[in-house]
């Protein structure tokens, strides 16, 4: 198979950090405040704009609170289960990586003793019906960011919850509807689908979840960038443009660059807009390509940021997982060698397969003109893909 002709204007996949806005140049930057204190008037007037604006393009409820807390989106819910867990019993949720990652800190960590695991495997979505949002805290990421399989809303969620429900919406928010009022504890980073820099988190709260910061104290001990209270009252200058350590002014700026964009382009339901269309490009050639599937099982549960796919050509499928990994690596490499496409392969954890960021800061045309690009990679791997397959016949054979 010949090379296509064309290549993608920006061949950047990567599901963290994402790819920066269309247009992006350093230069776009307020540097103003650089080398400055974070909390002097004007840095800190830029880091609560950051958060005004989070709340604004995302239609926040205005009565939930928004910070910036170390660690990430790792830290910011961490912070969460450390400061509020412990007041009733929990569901958790899992289906991939970071979901299981949040059920073995409760149960290992925390040591938490009346705690339900509701799992599933890469590519599917838990039975929520065993959720009991009434009467218990339940722990869940809105889009599994390592196996493509996300929440399909937020109806399995009581109205009436005495519980609160704790969301890891890293590589939801900004691409997919949320559901605020279901939610009393948000989580998501910069790096993810507006393409931000690393170590900053988000943290939402519902007036229920400031409630239970107020009312309950855990029996372990809180280190300083887990600690949201003091004497037993909400320290809200950290909603208001206060951190907990110090934030990077120009990582701030990054962000506020990003948002405007954001703005721009038509809010938030032109960035869901676009990350949809970016899923569409690729369910359209998966549905005419023989040899590749999504991990996602149910239409209705497939991300549109982390899309993540499978290779079921039965030649591939016949090869052992050592292999499959190492036929991956080789297309992936392959790809970025001729710069294509670069970071798109699965997570470490996740099974053998390539993972392709979908949100709204990728162009659709970068996308469109990868898929040719996929279907060459393949065709050159064919043959020794057909050589291990009959090695593992033969060997089962004898």
């Amino acid at each position: 198979m010949q090379k296509p002709n064309s290549i993608p204007v920006n061949p950047r996949f990567s599901s963290g950090p994402t790819v920066k806005r269309p247009g992006w140049s350093v230069h776009n930057l307020d540097t103003a405040n650089l080398g400055r204190s974070h909390r002097a008037k004007q840095p800190k007037a830029r880091i609560k704009k950051l958060i005004d604006d989070s709340k604004t393009l995302l239609g926040m409820p205005e009565d939930y609170l928004l910070g910036i807390v170390p660690g990430s989106d790792t830290g910011a819910f961490e912070l969460a289960m450390w400061s509020m867990l412990g007041a009733r019993g929990i569901d958790v949720l899992s289906w991939e990586s970071f979901g299981q990652g949040w059920y073995s800190d409760i149960s290992k960590q925390l040591k938490l003793e009346d705690v339900r695991h509701i799992s599933a495997d890469y590519g599917q979505l838990p039975d929520l019906g065993q959720v009991d949002s009434v009467n218990r805290d339940v722990i869940f990421t809105w889009n599994g960011t390592t196996s493509g399989v996300r929440v399909p809303d937020a109806d399995w969620i009581s109205e009436n919850r005495k519980g609160l429900t704790f969301c890891d919406a890293t590589s939801a928010v900004f691409a997919m509807p949320i559901d605020w009022h279901k939610l009393d504890v948000i989580t998501w980073s910069w790096q993810k689908v507006l393409g931000g820099e690393a170590a900053h988190g988000m943290l939402a709260l519902s007036p229920r979840a400031v409630s239970r910061l107020e009312s309950y104290q855990p029996s372990w001990p809180l280190p300083k960038i887990f600690r949201l209270t003091k004497n037993g009252a909400l320290m809200r200058d950290i909603f208001e443009g206060a951190t907990i350590n110090t934030p990077s002014m120009l990582a701030v700026e990054d962000q506020l660059d990003a948002l405007n964009w954001a703005e721009e382009i038509g809010g938030l339901a032109a960035l869901i807009s676009r990350s949809a269309a970016n899923l569409d490009c690729l369910s359209d050639w998966v549905s005419k390509t023989d040899w590749i599937e999504f991990l996602s099982e149910a239409p209705g549960t497939r991300s549109s940021t982390s899309i993540c796919l499978k290779i079921v050509d039965p030649d591939f499928v016949a090869t052992t997982d050592d292999q499959q990994a190492g036929l991956i690596k080789q297309l992936v490499t392959l790809l970025e060698n001729e710069g294509v496409a670069l970071d798109i392969g699965g997570h470490r954890d996740a099974p053998p397969g390539l993972r392709i960021w979908g949100g709204g800061t990728v162009e659709t045309t970068n996308l469109a003109a990868l898929l040719p690009w996929l279907e060459w990679a393949y065709q050159c791997l064919k043959p020794e893909i057909l050589a291990l397959a009959q090695s593992e016949v033969q060997s089962a054979l004898s």
